[in-house]
């Protein structure tokens, strides 16, 4: 049987001990410190029984009124600090609730876990995870897993793709498609990494490009690396084409910005029996066509005319009151600077509206006035889709375009997925795989909620797990922060 007893230290404390009667000798099993008040010997007699009853399931004739193992002496406890444990629990169910969970490599999802909590670097993220989440990873697991990682691809949007399907009632009805540019902190290229036109104005830095296929909620389901300077009109059919093959699509509707559109473009996409709705770029149509839109559209606010072209489809026109504010104050400002210009020719460089007949003669191009000035609010957009499809609800589609560009600002500027630190090819996939299954899961969150990613980790970081350490039985306690309603 064990014991607990007390006894005078030297000092003139009272020590509380466990104890052992053997052979009618006194042996001390553990001790469990020194008191010199009421309350701290009272707690420490409380931790000794419950002690005895953990070790021995020995259950006291007169139990404590309140038994409790986080009773302690307030000069015997260390704070180590927090962690996000709700956190990492929010963020595990949802990777569980996608099946990411099933691709058995707790490695990965615990870096789309850091990459949502805390973008960084990957040594960072271990750091992170083990400093405020108890998950440690040794730097080698980093650097043997980063190879496997891209392999994955596939895998991801299938079950990605599963819960397009099953939460938002994806039917492969409509897609949209747009390509960003993510630049690389280096200026050294090769076959993947190269300079081009970047979209985060890093020109001289090389880059790689993305092609992200969205639902219409803006839920990513499909993505494709290209080349640096790869023309974004050229990845249009490789992955339309890629995730027709994947899924058996007969029917499908893309919708795309102008950059994509060209006559081989079209015939890909005929000759594949898709639809598509792309923005068409009325500054290069003929100046008589342009006269007879703007004649028939007559600067009525939401009307809309179609005109059939044999290469690209029909083309509809639309004009919008709001946006012919918005041109003709683009165009007034840009026709000034011309004007201005044009008193000091020495100070021109290459300015709109301005052209020269030669090297040293510069005048305003009329033809270019007039032309702008008849397409002020006026947005054309081609499609294959026959009349049964509305002129409005084209459009419609069209400016649904939006959810894609919404998804890289998420990966820019939450995610933080450039600039890209990786060089070789597979850690660069491995690194855009890890901030897609992110972006996954970040979309999903909002579109549920109602709020932004941003707000969402905001409230949950908000619900921390403070860590302390009993000095008396070295048992270390988490208490957890309140939970306030908007959090629940």
């Amino acid at each position: 049987m064990l014991y607990t007893r007390t006894t005078r230290t030297a000092s003139g404390a009272t020590a509380v001990q466990v104890v052992r009667y053997q052979k009618r000798q006194v042996k001390v099993v553990k001790h469990f410190g020194s008191a010199h008040d009421k309350e701290s010997l009272a707690a420490l007699k409380l931790l000794a029984v419950e002690w005895i009853e953990t070790q021995t399931q020995q259950l006291t004739l007169w139990p404590q009124q309140e038994p409790s193992s986080h009773v302690f002496v307030l000069e015997k406890i260390r704070y180590l600090g927090f962690r996000y444990g709700l956190l990492y629990e929010v963020l595990s169910k949802f990777i569980r609730s996608f099946k990411f969970n099933l691709l058995k490599n707790n490695f990965l999802t615990d870096l789309v876990v850091a990459r949502i909590a805390a973008p960084s670097s990957k040594l960072q993220a271990l750091e992170y995870l083990e400093e405020f989440m108890g998950i440690k990873y040794p730097r080698s697991e980093l650097y043997r897993q980063m190879p496997r990682l891209s392999g994955l691809q596939g895998k991801v949007e299938s079950k990605v793709f599963d819960v397009a399907r099953k939460e938002f009632n994806f039917t492969f009805s409509l897609v949209f498609y747009d390509v960003t540019t993510l630049y690389f902190e280096s200026f050294e290229e090769d076959e993947l990494r190269k300079p081009g036109f970047s979209k985060d104005n890093k020109s001289q830095q090389p880059q790689i490009l993305i092609g992200l296929l969205v639902t219409p909620e803006g839920f990513p389901v499909a993505y494709q690396i290209f080349e640096g300077n790869k023309f974004e009109g050229h990845t249009l059919i490789p992955v339309i084409l890629k995730f027709k093959r994947k899924h058996r699509i007969k029917t499908l509707t893309v919708v795309a910005d102008a950059a994509m559109i060209s006559a081989d473009n079209i015939i890909a996409l005929n000759r594949s029996k898709l639809n598509y709705i792309v923005g068409a770029r009325t500054a290069k149509l003929p100046l008589k066509l342009i006269r007879e839109i703007s004649a028939r559209l007559d600067h009525r606010d939401g009307m809309t005319m179609r005109i059939p072209t044999g290469d690209y489809g029909d083309l509809i026109c639309e004009f919008s009151a709001k946006r012919f504010a918005k041109d003709r104050r683009e165009m007034d400002k840009q026709i000034r600077r011309a004007e201005y210009l044009l008193k000091d020719p020495a100070t021109i460089k290459r300015t709109k509206f301005i052209k020269s007949d030669n090297e040293n003669t510069y005048t305003l191009n009329a033809d270019l006035v007039e032309k702008t000035t008849l397409l002020l609010g006026i947005k054309g957009y081609y499609t294959n889709l026959g009349p049964s499809v509305s002129d409005q609800l084209i459009i419609e589609h069209y400016h649904n375009l939006w959810h894609v560009e919404h998804a890289f600002r998420i990966a820019k500027s939450d995610l933080r997925i450039r600039p890209i630190y990786h060089f070789k090819q597979h850690t660069i996939k491995a690194h855009v795989l890890i901030c897609f299954m992110a972006l996954a899961l970040c979309k999903y969150l909002e579109l549920k909620s109602g709020k932004s990613i941003k707000h969402i980790i905001k409230l949950i970081k908000a619900v921390t797990d403070g860590r302390l350490l009993n000095l008396l039985t070295q048992e270390e306690i988490t208490l957890r922060s309140e939970i306030k309603e908007e959090t629940k």
